[in-house]
């Protein structure tokens, strides 16, 4: 009899054991079923810092376009080579599918997983503000894009929505999020590795970055920026680099400046100072030069000629400041708010002061952001070069040549404007394998398998070239 119970006693357990065993076979502890909609938005804020803060030559070569630095061995990137590398296929997928995509999942959670209303509202907002940030980019590099139909899991051919009228409904998200924005209420928290809870700073983003999508189209639709920056100014824009929207980045992995991840912890030597930033810093005495570079070989400071193969021994890095494991990443700061503002001053919009006031703020930011003190800025701007009263060129030269100096590191940004203003007056690289690029070409993946509508968006902008201008760009 005791055998007997015993072993009834065990076989119980073992059916017991072998049904709760069951009921998790289906589950991977690894690949969760349901996540917190605010760890989304944590992973997207990381991978879209971590797309524009990039030197990765496959993915983010705009440093090497707008010529602040130079390639020492492969030269590829620095002549436009776009295509070896599938650059264009790289970006896309970085904001599509690592960005994008964890907005929108995130978008669809926190309705059911947050209770409060208003904090509700709050994540809801920033959600938005950072997809809203995420198309600007995508539209301005490459034009006409999948917008109504992107997020669509089960549309593998989704259509390309005009750029201009997608750019338009970015400008009314953006205003309904800063609507809804409850700057007494919480936000994502420390999900949020951008401003956290600070609601306050995310309203003041929104409106920095509003007042940067209208000065975009200012040159084609004057009055509809005026009206845009006007509004933007008005509802509260950056004031001091306190409010600069940056990414800190960590000394330890996985969380690291991916700057240093590509040059210091994989030991790479690729990239040297481009002349023609160090030139035009050393022709102004800039106070900035020793902040962005090394000492060259000769304890100056000199760069490789953009498109040539240039020495790593002889000539100025990046600085290690930038390359430090914990550099932040920056979306955006006051330095560009305070040009935004000039040029918007210059064209005649109200927004609180000079355009020469706005000008010296912006000089002063950056100087002040880099390391350098008010009396080197102050010194600096006060040169008859470099003095918005005797500077040479019309407004876009002196605040475009300024703005490109104080862009540095923010290759994108820097492209853009570039682009805009249309100063400085960069010159083609050597021996440089296409104009240089206005615009990327559309990702090898889209001409093979989204044939029809990538033909159908080639043919609308103009041809899918690098150097067609895009609807924004119109000089």
């Amino acid at each position: 009899m005791t055998k007997f119970f015993v072993t009834i006693i065990i076989t119980a357990l073992l059916l017991g054991s072998c049904k709760k065993d069951l009921t998790t076979l289906n589950s991977d502890p690894k690949n969760p079923t349901m996540v917190a909609g605010s760890s989304l938005v944590t992973n997207a804020e990381r991978g879209l810092v971590r797309t524009l803060s990039s030197s990765n030559v496959n993915l983010n070569i705009f440093r090497l376009i707008v010529q602040q630095w130079q390639e020492t061995t492969y030269l590829g990137e620095s002549r436009y080579d776009l295509n070896t590398r599938n650059i264009p296929q790289n970006v896309w997928a970085a904001l599509y599918r690592d960005v994008l995509k964890d907005l929108q999942e995130a978008k669809k959670l926190i309705p059911d997983q947050v209770t409060d209303e208003q904090v509700k509202a709050n994540q809801l907002a920033v959600v938005d503000i950072l997809q809203v940030y995420a198309y600007y980019y995508l539209i301005t590099t490459f034009g006409n894009i999948p917008y109504t139909e992107a997020m669509d899991i089960d549309n593998v051919f989704p259509v390309y929505d005009d750029a201009a009228t997608i750019y338009a409904d970015l400008l009314k998200r953006l205003d309904a999020d800063i609507a809804a924005i409850n700057t007494s209420a919480n936000g994502l928290g420390n999900a949020d590795i951008i401003y956290g809870n600070d609601m306050a700073a995310w309203k003041k983003f929104a409106n920095s970055f509003k007042l940067k999508m209208g000065m975009t189209i200012a040159d084609i639709s004057a009055a509809q920026a005026k009206t845009i920056v006007e509004a933007a100014y008005a509802g509260g824009v950056f004031t001091s680099n306190d409010d600069n929207a940056m990414f800190k980045f960590l000394a330890s992995p996985p969380n690291t400046n991916p700057i240093w991840e590509d040059l210091v912890q994989s030991g790479r030597q690729d990239f040297v100072a481009a002349s023609t930033l160090v030139d035009q810093m050393k022709q102004f005495n800039d106070p900035r030069i020793p902040l962005y570079f090394t000492v060259d070989e000769t304890n100056g400071y000199s760069g490789g000629d953009p498109g040539t193969s240039s020495s790593y021994s002889t000539f100025s890095k990046p600085d290690e400041v930038i390359t430090a494991p914990e550099f932040p990443g920056v979306l955006l700061d006051y330095a560009e708010v305070e040009f935004l503002l000039a040029e918007a001053a210059a064209r005649g919009f109200s927004v609180g002061a000079t355009a020469a006031q706005h000008y010296n703020n912006a000089i002063d930011a950056s100087v002040l952001f880099w390391g350098g003190t008010q009396a080197q800025a102050t010194v600096y701007r006060t040169q008859p070069s470099v003095n918005y009263a005797t500077a040479a060129g019309s407004y876009k030269q002196k605040i475009g040549i300024q703005k490109w100096i104080a862009l540095y590191n923010r290759g994108w940004d820097a492209w853009i404007e570039w682009r805009r203003l249309d100063y400085p007056q960069l010159q083609p690289a050597y021996r440089a394998l296409s104009a240089m690029p206005l615009r990327y070409t559309y990702p090898v993946n889209e001409q093979n398998y989204n044939t029809t509508n990538y033909n159908q968006a080639a043919s609308a902008i103009g041809g899918d070239k690098v150097d067609t201008h895009l609807w924004w760009d119109d000089f």
